[in-house]
């Protein structure tokens, strides 16, 4: 039988052995990875800080510069595409597309922390449901719960197989709903996007917008993320009435453009949805990503530029304009000051212009393309109080709303391969990159092999798992 190591089926012992103050522990709802059980799901409280707990997770450091939390799944995205353009260092094989077989620190870390926070969420939904809370408070924090192991199987899904319209039952990594020492065998994607779908309609259901803050998933949050799958799987019509409850429905309100350009490092911001914060005492320092990478004025690494190509489409007067000339030449030509960097620079996962356009694209792709190009234009003159509204329609609009979509959102969290991947379009690179390469429709650089270490302690996985990946 193979010795079971690997995170995806390791129980998370820490956060439910006592060798801390109780009272301290609920006086002080802050991230901790050891107090007992009957603690932490005696009260709503002890509840919450788990929570705490969890979400200090996502954004900590996981293992290494490039591998450390949601914002290092994101920022490997956002590098593999055209529209940034890596120069050295942290991130050299992700701009290649050459980071995906089984041994690499990109595909190991892409499996191990999806599966770690997935275990955190089980150990927080079983324990909730088995315990001795009012009803109103299991559902709410079930929900919670539900929410983020919807959120983290989407990551998996996205990274270990093309999208789900390609092939629903293709194969898709293991699906863990309670602690185990065994490893399931792989799923598929229609059985891992129904579990996904099933978590985010019950956090709907049970949440409202009340939360204790932005870190925290709510009915907002979840109706996001619910917006973001039914994009991928092309349910065009729940993806329109999810992002339409995620920002409220009034364009103006849910936007605020002057503050674009403040450096996209405060949670406080009243345009994100959910973020990650961050304190001087509980800073992941030079793992942040993007701002680490991307701002090329405060001392970090520096070393990720626009391509020129992208920077040029938007106008002077375009409030998400923050490229200047950096003196070099080449494709170090064009920086952005949109993200600031600090150790205490906030990371944004979730904002109300996206779910804007997804409900415009919802809207073009079920045939109203009226509704589409009044929202898509809403958007635009909020932005750019010179913004011009064009006449396009079909595929031209197709395309305006997708460019639309990058550049709002550029850096973020890879919306360029997000939508290459979802619509089966593929990336194609212009010759100013370090890199020049494209990447056909389908192509296999736009998934990750299965760890070498999941098929070593898996004896429901072997090497044939990647024949042909």
């Amino acid at each position: 039988m193979k010795k079971i190591t690997k995170l995806g089926v390791l129980l998370f012992a820490g956060a439910l052995t006592f060798t801390g103050c109780a009272d301290r522990f609920l006086d002080e709802p802050a991230p901790t990875e050891a107090v007992s059980e009957s603690v932490i799901f005696g009260s709503r409280t002890g509840v919450e800080a788990y929570i705490s707990g969890i979400q200090r997770r996502a954004r900590a450091q996981f293992t290494a510069t490039d591998a450390g939390g949601v914002n290092s799944l994101y920022f490997a995205r956002t590098i593999k595409g055209n529209d940034f353009i890596h120069a050295t260092s942290w991130w050299s094989f992700d701009y290649a597309n050459d980071n995906r077989e089984p041994t690499y620190r990109r595909t190991v870390f892409t499996w191990q922390f999806p599966y770690y926070m997935i275990n955190q969420t089980n150990t927080l939904i079983n324990g909730v449901e088995a315990s001795d809370l009012s009803e109103i408070d299991k559902a709410e924090l079930s929900a919670q719960g539900k929410a983020l192991r919807a959120f983290y199987y989407f990551q998996l899904a996205q990274e270990f197989q093309l999208t789900y319209a390609k092939d629903p039952d293709a194969p898709a990594p293991p699906i863990y709903t309670d602690l185990s020492l065994t490893g399931n065998p792989m799923s598929t994607l229609r059985e891992m996007y129904k579990l996904i779908v099933d978590d985010l309609t019950f956090a709907v259901a049970n949440l409202d917008n009340s939360r204790l803050g932005k870190s925290y998933v709510n009915a907002q949050v979840a109706n996001g993320l619910l917006a973001r799958v039914y994009l991928v799987m092309e349910n065009w019509e729940g993806a329109e009435l999810a992002a339409h409850n995620a920002y409220g429905g009034d364009v103006n309100a849910a936007l605020a453009p002057n503050a674009y350009k403040d450096g996209f490092g405060d949670i406080n911001n009243p345009e994100w949805i959910w973020g990650l914060p961050q304190s001087d005492d509980q800073s992941n320092y030079y793992y942040n990503a993007p701002s680490a990478f991307v701002d090329l004025v405060n001392p970090a690494y520096n070393n990720v530029f626009v391509n020129s190509n992208f920077s040029d489409t938007f106008s002077e007067t375009d409030a998400r304009n923050t490229f200047f000339n950096t003196g070099y030449s080449g494709f170090r030509s064009v920086g952005t000051s949109k993200f600031t960097f600090a150790f205490d620079s906030d990371i944004v996962v979730m904002r109300t212009p996206e779910m804007i356009l997804m409900e415009a694209e919802a809207k073009f792709r079920q045939g109203d393309q009226l509704g589409a190009h009044e929202l898509l234009y809403a958007l635009q003159l909020n932005r750019d109080p010179q913004a011009v509204k064009s006449t396009n329609s079909g595929a031209a609009l197709e395309e305006e709303i997708l460019l639309e979509r990058r550049k709002e959102m550029y850096g973020e969290f890879g919306v360029e391969w997000f939508d290459a991947r979802r619509l089966q379009r593929g990336i194609q690179r212009t010759p100013n990159h370090r890199i020049v390469m494209d990447l056909a429709p389908n192509d296999k650089a736009f998934y990750l092999k299965i760890p070498q270490r999941e098929i070593d302690a898996n004896d429901n996985i072997d090497d044939s798992v990647n024949a042909n990946r």
